[in-house]
């Protein structure tokens, strides 16, 4: 199961973040939090919903695949930043915003910072093509993966 990695790194009894579940079927959403994580600092939390894996068919394993972006998600064409890729996160996420408590796994604040919808473009296990149509962010973005493992490039392009 997809979300094994996020539910082992937390304490449901403890943490306001929702358990979730994998979903079978996408909306194609997205989301961006603004994490003021005490140990991380401030980033953003970059979260698009498709299926798991690029190689997974549609209806498969819908989860949020999750990056920290440190620099935040870039707002202008040419700009690029590093995202580290973190576990996948369960939908239910789309809408989480509240006090992650100290000594829980990414403590901290977390406030969403623009959501909305996306179009896929394109997606391999390396590249991810998309349009974003949020309120504050709007639209095409690549992301392409480095070689080191969970590093990728985010950049705007249109």
């Amino acid at each position: 199961m997809s979300l094994e990695k996020y539910w082992k790194k937390r304490k449901f009894d403890k943490t306001p973040e929702p358990k979730g579940r994998v979903l079978k079927t996408s909306k194609n959403r997205f989301v961006v939090h603004d994490h003021y994580a005490l140990k991380a600092g401030h980033h953003h939390d970059f979260r698009l919903e498709m299926p798991a894996s690029a190689k997974a068919s549609a209806g498969k394993d819908v989860v949020l695949k999750s990056w920290a972006v440190p620099k935040g998600v870039p707002e202008k064409k040419g700009k690029r930043v590093l995202a580290l890729e973190t576990e996948p996160h369960p939908v239910s996420y789309l809408n989480f915003q509240g006090e992650i408590p100290e000594g829980c796994y990414g403590a901290g604040v977390v406030k969403v910072f623009d959501k909305g919808t996306y179009k896929l473009i394109e997606r391999t296990e390396n590249k991810i093509v998309f349009e974003l149509k949020g309120k504050k962010l709007k639209g095409k973005y690549t992301l392409l993966k480095f070689k080191k493992p969970n590093h990728w490039l985010l950049f705007k392009i249109e």
